[in-house]
């Protein structure tokens, strides 16, 4: 009786430490926000095809749940950076009006993305689309993210979607 009066305290508060690092290893992160933004493509098969094959993990950052109501053809990972901003990718956006002929294109692992930097708008963060699927994929980093995600994500565009041929806009005038 004596021992079971003097482990079952000392149990509980190794179980109380161990669960607190535990907590501070895993923090729960709450849903994502996304603004609705047009996605008039999102239905298209790529979209469904690449949102199946997106990772747990995207540059280091832990995927995210999306709050209700999610928009269609996105998801979202936890920025590992201090901003704390997510990394937000959106299938079936409509062609970026800066995708001319004349635009320069960023090609990584077989992808060519087009780079927008938010800078010019106030906005923290660059967004690169893959303008060369049956879908346009932009991928939105906040600033300080580093390179990887993008790596990691032309690497699951070219294993899981086709090329397509580009299809930029005419230069205004033209």
């Amino acid at each position: 009786m004596i021992a079971t009066a003097v482990a079952l305290p000392i149990a509980l508060l190794v179980g109380v430490v161990v669960a607190s690092v535990l907590a501070q290893r895993a923090p729960v992160t709450a849903p994502v926000v996304l603004a609705s933004a047009p996605a008039p493509d999102s239905a298209n098969p790529a979209c469904a095809t690449l949102l199946a094959a997106l990772p747990d993990a995207l540059g280091g950052a832990p995927r995210a749940a999306l709050a209700d109501p999610a928009p269609a053809g996105a998801a979202a990972w936890s920025s590992t950076e201090v901003s704390g901003e997510p990394l937000v990718l959106r299938c079936g956006i409509p062609r970026p009006e800066t995708f001319t002929v004349d635009a320069n294109l960023l090609g990584v692992n077989g992808v060519q993305f087009l780079e927008i930097p938010g800078a010019p708008q106030g906005i923290a963060a660059t967004t690169y689309v893959a303008v060369d699927r049956a879908a346009y994929i932009a991928l939105t980093l906040p600033d300080g993210q580093g390179s990887g995600a993008v790596q990691e994500l032309a690497d699951i565009i070219s294993a899981d979607l086709p090329a397509n041929d580009l299809d930029p806009a005419p230069l205004a005038g033209s």
